[in-house]
């Protein structure tokens, strides 16, 4: 039967007085108080009892530690429970690996990921058992802090084979966390491993690296990416197609560009305004005003509204190249009846050309 607060309390000062005389209370005695205590969710007092022991000329034990830290967790006590976790490290005294993982859980959820990964290399080094639960919160926890994602990528080969192919979020998580660090040759490794043997990796995870190689004016990669993408039955969306213009853009490849655009018309038809802007800013980069025009005019016939930089870029490059001020003045009259307004700079400009 559980006690109620007021009768633990009073339990609780009637071992204090058994304390005084050595020999009276044992390790079990005291965690079954702690326990209580945990259920009770009085963190504080389980605490309480834990800096006890020595007084009372007993050893803690795995399981003393395990409630502790438990009946910690309830009120949310992360840097108490981090107390007491570097004690049973120092002890050498874990419990068992289920209990080892709920102990990692704890330590993520109070962003102490770094922390309980030195509990998980502890009982691993143990061969303390059943830890693949654990892999999960750990993996999470490290990688969303740039400093371990490193470390959360060597626990990925703690997954046991058969169990890795439930983890796409995981390793998913995992590559993110690479592209984000700006590893991008980490991250295309593991993807490629992902797509090779598994866990099978999904369209998110090929265009966060996609995305990173494209940045990195890997465009070679970023193609090969797409195509093995296609390779395993995935369906590259605009975005991907996007990235990749982009990134052959930013090189001056307009060429290289304008063939993924056509590839993307093809597959999806109505692509989005990023896409077209991808071009018209490349085009105008290079001072093809005509090239650009083509690409206003066909988004146009798509139904989509052009927005004022792209309408800024174009008519910066009629009035620097060609110095047709009468087209720059057309393009002004459509900015108004699309409820747009041109910067003043140029502005500016075009009253100096005319």
């Amino acid at each position: 039967m559980q006690l109620t607060k007021m009768e633990a309390y009073a339990l609780w000062d009637l071992v204090k007085e058994l304390g005084k005389e050595k020999g009276l209370l044992n390790t079990e005695i005291l965690n079954e108080l702690i326990a209580m205590f945990w259920k009770l969710e009085k963190g504080k007092a389980g605490l309480e009892v834990f800096s006890m022991f020595d007084e009372f000329g007993c050893h803690a034990d795995g399981n003393t530690y395990y409630y502790t830290i438990e009946a910690l967790g309830k009120r949310s006590l992360f840097d108490d429970g981090w107390g007491v976790c570097k004690k049973m490290l120092d002890s050498g005294n874990l419990p068992d690996g289920s209990r080892i993982g709920r102990i990692v859980k704890f330590l993520c959820r109070g962003k102490k990921a770094k922390e309980a990964h030195l509990v998980y290399l502890m009982a691993k080094e143990k061969n303390i058992s059943q830890l693949t639960p654990s892999l999960d919160p750990l993996v999470c926890g490290l990688v969303a802090c740039d400093e371990t994602v490193p470390l959360a990528l060597e626990l990925l080969e703690g997954y046991p084979k058969g169990a890795n192919k439930y983890a796409n979020k995981i390793f998913g998580s995992v590559v993110k966390g690479l592209c984000r660090i700006k590893n991008v040759q980490e991250a295309k490794e593991l993807l490629l491993r992902m797509a090779s043997s598994g866990p099978p990796p999904g369209s998110a995870v090929f265009n966060f690296v996609i995305t990173s190689l494209s940045k990195e004016g890997e465009m070679e990669d970023a193609v090969a990416l797409v195509k093995l993408m296609e390779s395993k039955g995935l369906r590259p969306d605009v975005y991907t197609y996007t990235v990749v213009m982009s990134g052959f853009a930013k090189g001056g490849l307009l060429d290289e560009a304008y063939k993924i655009y056509t590839e993307a018309k093809k597959r999806h038809g109505k692509l989005s305004p990023a896409t077209y802007h991808v071009l018209i800013r490349g085009y105008c980069k290079m001072e093809d005003y005509k090239k650009a025009l083509e690409c206003m005019d066909v988004m146009k016939q798509d139904g989509l509204q052009p927005n004022t930089d792209e309408y800024d870029k174009l008519i910066q490059t009629l009035c620097l190249k060609a110095l047709d001020w009468r087209n720059t003045e057309k393009h002004l009259e459509e900015m108004k009846e699309s409820g747009l307004y041109l910067k003043g700079t140029t502005r500016s400009l075009i009253a100096a050309v005319k």
